[in-house]
């Protein structure tokens, strides 16, 4: 990949921007082509894609400022957990208490709201409960994501 002299020569004296931009082409390359994807990988893609930007802005010193974020409605929205779909409106009820696991062992951490919705709307995916959770929690979820219908933000009925 050829790169401008400029950000070459800046990289050449600044080790986080050398990171940075390996962990940008990392990301790129395992994640550019998401034609493949189901729902959760393309989920898993964008968080990735977007984290290596921030860290890529934050190592050139040109992080978005709060004034351009509030301009473009970026950043306005509570964080959310893994297992949140972006189309979901629906904001994280607790903490983190499980990982939703794919059949390819994929994973995403989830509040119990957003982890029931992401396990109705897998095929074949399971809870995984965290160290920290309160007893039988993945149990529960299994249970709820039964009873919910897939992409319940969507409002379709079965």
């Amino acid at each position: 990949m050829k790169t401008c002299p400029s950000i070459s020569a800046l990289a050449a004296q600044n080790g986080e921007l050398q990171a940075a931009i390996r962990t940008a082409q990392k990301m790129l390359a395992a994640y550019g082509d998401s034609s493949g994807f189901t729902e959760f990988g393309y989920a898993q893609a964008h968080g990735a894609l977007a984290e290596s930007l921030r860290i890529l802005l934050r190592a050139l010193g040109a992080e978005a400022s709060k004034d351009v974020m509030q301009m473009h409605n970026v950043g306005q929205a509570a964080p959310r957990c893994a297992a949140a779909h972006p189309e979901d409106p629906d904001p994280c009820n607790g903490p983190v208490v499980v990982t939703i696991l794919d059949t390819f062992n994929a994973g995403a951490d989830g509040c119990e709201h957003h982890a029931v919705r992401l396990l109705a709307s897998l095929t074949g995916g399971r809870p995984v409960p965290r160290p920290d959770a309160p007893a039988s929690i993945a149990l529960r979820i299994f249970r709820q994501a039964h009873h919910t219908q897939p992409y319940p933000w969507r409002g379709e009925r079965p």
